[in-house]
């Protein structure tokens, strides 16, 4: 009978999570617009979750960690279904060369900057790290339980990249005549350094076929990195302990984004069934961000105060100046 109540629990929450999901994306729709589903899932899951707490008590409880956890990162390992090895190799060196620098200067920076300069905890730097650095909220969902985060921690990063991905979304195109690059170069540029996927589609949309093909083929290149990134840092906080018994949970989901990446390079599989699975993450990763929203009280993120939002400006400062003149080198020498 105790199993019976459980499972019933379980789908109460899952279910909770697939309505906001269904909203989330039914304004997406509707609206027309290039922002993720899963940024409107987490504002919809804060707004009913601080409106009316009783959704994240422990009649919907069981379901919403579900989301949390174990969909959540059958999410992140099934979004390798949107890249292939041959997008790293169509792009060339030159965006291979500025997406590495720019991935590892961003988070090495929002480390030091966050903890040494700004006292923030090591989760919330790492994962405003992550978010600037990688792919938004995808990356900081990933990077969540490497990292042993909280539920608020997480939940003001991924605010300070939708803050950020949409000001360069908008900024970008203004940018592009003034700058003075092709629109390859262009493209390595505005796919190595812009926050969301969804973001460089709209940006690269701005400016030109050219220049969105290249972004965000950049952009997934930039994605593809996830997986070699989580495992160093799991392994780097596990040496950091200094405590052989306790060691960073094993990022198993990487491995299997990796997997599915090389599949999905090796295996033509029939446009209908990538797009079917395309959708499936697409939920999965959604539910995952309202059953976040759910769990984050207003008064936490309070407590959290300005200081992730400067360090998240001043990564967006960095992106965007540094990843100039990165750019500028990589396509001038390469």
């Amino acid at each position: 009978m105790q199993e019976d109540t459980s499972m019933f629990a379980i789908i109460q929450g899952l279910g909770l999570a697939a309505l906001l999901s269904a909203i989330s994306m039914m304004l997406v729709q509707r609206l027309d617009t290039s922002i993720s589903p899963l940024i409107f899932a987490i504002l919809l899951g804060l707004v009913l979750g601080n409106v009316l707490p009783g959704l994240a008590g422990s009649k919907w409880q069981p379901g919403l960690a579900f989301c949390k956890k174990r969909l959540l990162r059958i999410g992140v390992a099934f979004y390798g279904i949107n890249i292939t090895l041959q997008h790293i190799a169509a792009v060339g060196v030159g965006a291979l060369l500025v997406d590495a620098v720019m991935l590892l200067s961003t988070l090495a920076l929002a480390y030091w900057l966050g903890r040494r300069w700004l006292g923030l905890d090591a989760p919330t730097s790492l994962l405003v790290g992550a978010g600037s650095a990688i792919c938004g909220a995808a990356a900081i969902l990933a990077t969540e339980p490497v990292v042993r985060a909280k539920s608020q921690q997480t939940a003001v990063a991924v605010g300070t990249v939708v803050i950020f991905g949409t000001v360069a979304m908008f900024a970008y195109p203004l940018l592009y005549p003034l700058i003075g690059f092709s629109p390859e170069a262009m493209g390595i540029y505005t796919g190595a350094t812009i926050h969301e996927v969804a973001q460089v589609v709209a940006a690269g949309s701005a400016m030109g076929n050219d220049v969105a093909q290249t972004a965000v083929i950049t952009k997934l290149t930039r994605v593809m990195m996830l997986a070699p990134v989580l495992l160093v840092l799991g392994s780097w906080l596990s040496r950091r302990s200094g405590v052989e018994a306790v060691r960073a949970p094993q990022p198993w989901f990487a491995y299997g984004f990796i997997a599915v990446v090389v599949f999905n390079s090796l295996v033509q599989l029939p446009p209908v069934w990538v797009g079917t699975i395309q959708q499936l993450d697409s939920w999965a990763l959604t539910m995952a961000m309202a059953a976040l929203g759910l769990g984050t009280h207003i008064g936490a993120l309070r407590s959290v105060g300005w200081k992730p939002l400067l360090l998240a400006a001043i990564l967006f400062l960095h992106l965007v100046m540094t990843g100039l003149i990165v750019t500028h080198v990589a396509t001038s020498w390469l």
